[in-house]
Order: structure tokens, then sequence, then C-alpha cells
């Protein structure tokens, strides 16, 4: 482990030698979702184009349920590692693993038992149902894979092994890509192929992680024997709650993002499937902003975590100063390039001039609000790194759940339609808020230290 990195390289370069990794893993991803909504959407079904929006909120929820020992293991580890804690840090490790795989076991049970209340919930109608129950039973079936594949890729960076955890993530996309046009178009299985690509892309990134684990890691591990002590489970009520308590908010956050966009679409659905398949596209382009900023947010969870273990709090600020400013100028910058070319990214996607017309007035308006999002972001990744279960669990209930609910319910009672489109950027402007004064109220510590240039 290279602990020059966490405590004496300068802050910017620290922070990026972590964070560009992940940014390049996400740059990648990124690709995957442009390539993916291009080639449903120009299959020229509008009705598959929605069934997949309709649907896509599942995939979400199995990336938030990695998060519980994704997240919540790298945050408790980084700290362990932090006090100098490897051997507790590398058995915690082992639990994450297996925790993962059983969440995604008991997923695949309650999925296929509840297949038509859910989508029923998501608002699948008679037009989109077809599409919208391939995509979410493959989804469902693969599971444990896309679940588990959460975990090692967050927990390699608290060791500093963030160009092999991106490496995996990377590879699992390219694969994604290569398949989904030959499933989509050629095979033609529509929704079910590009469900079916993610799912195997999952299985080949697994496969790479825990050799990885069993080959080069020295303070992680996949062992379930270092669990053990005798016949009982060597895992502390206080160490699963410790995950559990940081896990469950940054899953909440994830989960909220599904159940915004199920918000959304509800909302937009008396206006016709156009509208609600307008916002899915637009939606994924906004993901390009948003996606990046989480990225360079949680790319840094590493150093924040390990300096927040080892009390040294003069570090931490410099760092946290770094952060917000770095990714307030970046979503500046993103905007103002979005927005100029809104129209251009709409119609990429469609050739049809209602959806592109509908799109390009929704693109810009969420995009208003993507320096709240920078500031959300790097103030729940400073909870999530410190153990601040309180002020996590708050952020990752308001940016698109609690905040989302009463903005949607305001908006569009009060101006309808264009109501509802501008209710995400209300919401992030008001969890913004919320978060500046959580951040002054739970991290005391920080108050009085003096900033200086590292």
């Amino acid at each position: 482990m290279d602990n020059e990195l966490f405590e004496k390289t300068p802050i910017p370069r620290a922070y990026m030698t972590l964070a560009i990794p992940v940014v390049l893993s996400m740059m990648v991803t990124l690709v995957y979702n442009t390539v993916d909504t291009y080639f449903i959407a120009h299959t020229g079904n509008t009705a598959m184009v929605a069934g997949v929006a309709i649907a896509t909120p599942v995939f979400t929820v199995m990336i938030a349920l990695g998060d519980i020992f994704g997240l919540g293991g790298s945050s408790v580890i980084s700290r362990l590692y932090g006090q100098g804690r490897y051997d507790d840090g590398r058995r915690l490790s082992v639990f994450c693993f297996w925790g993962a795989v059983l969440t995604g076991l008991l997923v695949i049970v309650l999925g296929l038992a509840l297949h038509n209340p859910i989508l029923a919930m998501l608002g699948a109608d008679k037009d989109t149902w077809q599409y919208a129950s391939q995509f979410y039973t493959l989804i469902i079936l693969g599971s444990p894979f896309i679940i588990v594949s959460m975990t090692p890729t967050n927990l390699l960076r608290t060791e500093g092994h963030a160009t092999p955890s991106a490496i995996g993530s990377i590879a699992g996309t390219l694969i994604n890509i290569c398949l989904n046009p030959l499933f989509i178009h050629v095979l033609g299985w529509g929704a079910a192929g590009s469900a079916g690509a993610t799912v195997i892309a999952n299985i080949c990134t697994d496969i790479y992680y825990v050799w990885f684990l069993v080959a080069h890691s020295k303070n992680l591990s996949v062992d379930p024997r270092l669990m053990l002590r005798g016949k009982r489970i060597n895992i502390s009520q206080h160490e699963t709650t410790s995950i559990l308590a940081i896990g469950i908010p940054a899953s909440v956050t994830n989960l909220m993002q599904s159940l915004g966009i199920v918000m959304i679409n509800l909302f937009l659905l008396p206006y016709g499937n156009d509208a609600v398949a307008a916002m899915g596209i637009g939606l994924k382009i906004v993901m390009i902003a948003v996606m990046i900023l989480v990225a360079f947010a949680f790319g840094g969870q590493p150093l924040i975590g390990y300096n927040y273990g080892a009390g040294n709090m003069q570090r931490l600020k410099n760092l946290l100063g770094f952060a917000y400013g770095f990714l307030s100028l970046l979503a500046i910058a993103m905007t103002t390039i979005l927005v100029a070319f809104a129209r251009q990214l709409m119609s990429f996607f469609s050739g049809d001039p209602h959806i592109v017309e509908l799109g390009t007035g929704m693109l810009r308006v969420q995009l208003l609000s993507t320096v709240c999002v920078s500031i959300v972001l790097v103030t729940t990744c400073t909870f999530q790194s410190a153990g601040k279960a309180l002020g996590a669990l708050a952020l990752s209930i308001s940016r698109q759940g609690v905040m989302l609910a009463i903005t949607l319910y305001a908006g569009s009672r009060i101006a309808g339609y264009h109501g509802v489109i501008a209710a995400q950027a209300l919401a992030d402007l008001f969890t913004a808020v919320l978060a500046i004064v959580l951040f002054v109220a739970l991290l005391p510590e920080l108050r009085g230290t003096r900033q200086s240039k590292e």
C-alpha cells in the first residue's frame, strides 16, 4: 500500500492519481450508455425506447445494492488503513464480497416473484410492457454479477489500486459496447439484447476482479476463511453496523436516482409516451455531466477516509477545498458545452423532430443545476468517508427523493408540464443548500483549521 500517496503527496497530484482512473472508467461507461441509447433509439420503435427507459431504474437498483458493500466497505476500510489496522481491513473486505453475493441471490428470488407488480409500479403500459419486461427479467437474473462487481471496484481504490479498479470496469464496458449492436440489431433481440449484453459484461468484470484480488492484493481478499474464528463468523456487530451505516445511505443515493426517474416518468405520462421517451434520452445525456462529477467526487474518497481516520484535519481541509473548487469549475464548463449543443445531441439519438424538440428543452433545464450537484456530491462523499451516517442519509434521500417529490408535486400544479421539467433543477438547488448547512453542523473538527497550500 502506497502510504506516501495518502499522507505526503501534494493534494492535486494525489487526488488526480486516484480520481483519473475512476474518471476514465466512467467515461467508457458513458460511451456505453450513449451507444446503448443510440442502438435502442435507432430501432425506430418509440415504445421500445420508452420501455427500456421505464425499466432502466431496475439496473440502477442493482448498482445501489452493490454500493452497500462497495462504498460502505471502502469507507470503513480506508479509515482502518489510516489507523494502520490492515488485517481488520482485509477481513472486512471478505465480508463485503460475500455479502454482495448473497444480496444478489436474494434479488433474483424477490425480483422474479414481484415481476408484474414492479413493472406496473414503474409505469409500463400495454405499449411498453413487452420491452420493459424483457429488459427487467434479464437484469434481475444477472443481478448477482452486477451487484458483486460494485464491491471490488470500490475496495481496490482504498489500497491505492485505482488503475486495476478502472481496468476491470473499462474491460467490462468495452465488452458491453461490442455485444450491444450484435444482440440488438444483428440477432434482433431488442431490449432483451441490451440487458443480456450488460449481464455478460458484468460476469467478465467479476472474473477479472477476483483474479486480481487473489493474485495481487495484499490487504484485500475474497477468502471466506478470513471471516471465521473456529466455526464462528469473526465479524462483530459494530463492524457490520459501521459498514451498513454508510453503505445504506450510499445505496439510497442510487435508489433515489431510480425513484427520481420513476417519479418524473409518472408525472410525464399524462403528456404521452413521446415525452417519456424524450426525457429518457435527455436524462442519458445529463448523466454524462453527472457521472463525470461523481467520478471526480468519489475518486478522492480513499484520501478523505484515510486522512480522517488518521486525524490529519489540516490535510483533509485542504483536500476538500480543492475538491469543491475543482468540481464547481468542471460543472460550469460541462453545462456550457452541453447546453450549447443540446439540440445536436438530441438529434443524434432520435430522428423524430417532435422528440428532439421536447428533449432539447428538457435537457437545457436539467443542466442548469450541475454546480449544485457538484456541491451535493462532494459533501455526500465526505460524510460517507468520515462515517457521518446521518448527513449521508439526509443528502441521499433529498436530491432525487424528498426534494424532487416536493418540487414535482408543486411544479406540476403551479406550471403543469413546465413545472415537471424544472422540478429536478429546483430539487438540486434546495439540496445544495441543505448540504452546506449539514457540513457546518456535522464536521466541527474542521473549524479553525488553517488552510495551507500543498
